[in-house]
């Protein structure tokens, strides 16, 4: 997939799998809405089918229906009931927060926020899942919202600690598994990245920062000591260490 990861490719294989996943007895695909790639000369057309879609949030039966967005954050700005918050690929279509919500979602993804901000920020791209009802017509409103952070190739990283790693990986072309905690308290109790490509054994590779939290310092300390066999370790205050050799 190297230079072929793009909005529209994006957009195809979310839609795909969204397909085969139920949520209450119908596909997830029904409640999802991806934005498709923006093109001036088809934005008509592109927000014809963006309301079709989402006109599965009109209210019936006393009941507000909801839906799900998932797009890549742009920006927001204040408005009169809170916050309007923009999403890539939907210029012309803001999500609404109101102020609790919005504010909400601020504390709980600060450092995501603030690593778009970093000296090493570039590239970064932070990806939103958002939770939404219709106030009124073609008027969408967060309910709840989730925020993750990726690399330029919509890689998942816990934090801005990760992106030279992952950069150096792709630069470098090498085979790796990118672990997600999901559920877990915290990343840090997992290997960062996980290279395929240096013979018959796995090689875990560790990122140790001085600005983690004790719970993530310990956690990554008992990763370490379970590891058996080979493990690269590198802690942020010194220069990126060569990569374990390839093989083959």
């Amino acid at each position: 997939m190297a230079g072929k990861r793009n909005h529209a490719v994006l957009h195809k294989y979310l839609m795909h799998e969204a397909e085969s996943i139920h949520v209450k007895g119908e596909p997830l695909s029904q409640r999802l809405y991806v934005p498709e790639a923006f093109s001036e000369t088809a934005k008509a057309e592109q927000a014809e089918r963006r309301r079709a879609r989402l006109s599965v949030l009109q209210p019936h039966d006393g009941r507000q229906p909801l839906a799900v967005v998932l797009g890549e954050f742009k920006g927001w700005e204040s408005a009169p009931a809170g916050a309007r918050i923009w999403i890539r690929h939907m210029p012309d279509a803001p999500l609404l927060a109101d102020a609790r919500t919005w504010a909400r979602v601020q504390r709980g993804f600060a450092p995501l926020f603030e690593a778009l901000d970093s000296d090493g920020g570039r590239g970064l791209r932070l990806m939103v899942a958002a939770l939404i009802r219709a106030r009124r017509e073609h008027t969408y409103e967060i309910d709840l919202a989730s925020l993750m952070l990726t690399s330029e190739e919509w890689i998942p990283l816990e934090g801005v600690h990760e992106a030279p790693l992952v950069r150096a990986l792709v630069a470098r072309g090498r085979r790796f598994v990118k672990p997600l905690r999901y559920d877990a308290r915290t990343g840090a109790g997992f290997a960062n990245a996980i290279l395929l490509d240096v013979g018959a054994e796995p090689v875990g590779l560790h990122v140790v920062s001085p600005y983690m939290r004790p719970l993530e310092h310990e956690a990554k300390r008992r990763a370490l000591a379970q590891t058996c066999g080979r493990r690269w370790v590198w802690s942020t205050e010194e220069m990126l260490p060569d990569l374990p050799a390839a093989v083959g």
